[in-house]
């Protein structure tokens, strides 16, 4: 796979901020910030669905910067979006994961899922990896077939660990990493 190259271009050129012992590069997909260009949102929507593997009921994508890629490729297939939000609602079949990661420790609340449903997670970064190990745990105990999981950027060594402990294959665009203060990207 080619590198995507507005994504490998924003990467290369975010600003670095220490999150306690924690290098985190602040980009347009993984926080917003200062804005994302439609034309860097369609390269990432459009190289994700080239990983997809098969058909799916549903896109799945965790809140916050997961919901645009997620938005947007729901749309393209047609496909109904099932957000896991940060916030419960108690609704009758609520299911809430606990994760943590690298500098937070959070919830997760599930719900529009059932047993059966053929999803595609999607997702803005894995790093450590505390989210996406915590929700592909509680899924799998859900009953839902997980055909693909597939995050922009991989950053660390998070991916490997979530599959390792989990046995699902994790798919990214683009490896980026803080080398001596700046960000650097590499095939994945």
């Amino acid at each position: 796979m080619t590198i995507p190259q507005l994504l490998k271009a924003s990467l290369e050129s975010s600003p670095i901020v220490k999150k306690g012992e924690y290098n985190y590069f602040v980009n347009a997909i993984t926080d917003g910030v200062p804005e994302i260009s439609a034309e860097l949102l369609r390269e990432v929507v459009s190289e994700t669905k080239k990983l997809l593997t098969s058909d799916v009921d549903k896109v799945v994508a965790i809140e916050a910067m997961g919901l645009p890629i997620g938005a947007l490729l729901a749309a393209d297939l047609n496909k109904p979006l099932v957000v896991m939000r940060k916030k419960g609602y108690g609704l009758a079949g609520e299911v809430s994961v606990e994760q943590v990661t690298g500098y937070s420790k959070a919830k997760v609340f599930i719900n529009g899922l059932h047993r059966g449903d053929r999803i595609v997670i999607v997702d803005d970064v894995v790093s450590t990896g505390g989210t996406l190990k915590a929700l592909l745990s509680v899924l799998k105990e859900m009953g839902v077939d997980i055909v693909d999981v597939i995050i922009a950027i991989e950053k660390g060594d998070g991916k490997k660990m979530v599959e390792q402990e989990t046995g699902v294959k994790i798919k990214t665009l683009i490896k980026a990493d803080v080398i001596e203060g700046k960000v650097v990207t590499s095939e994945v």
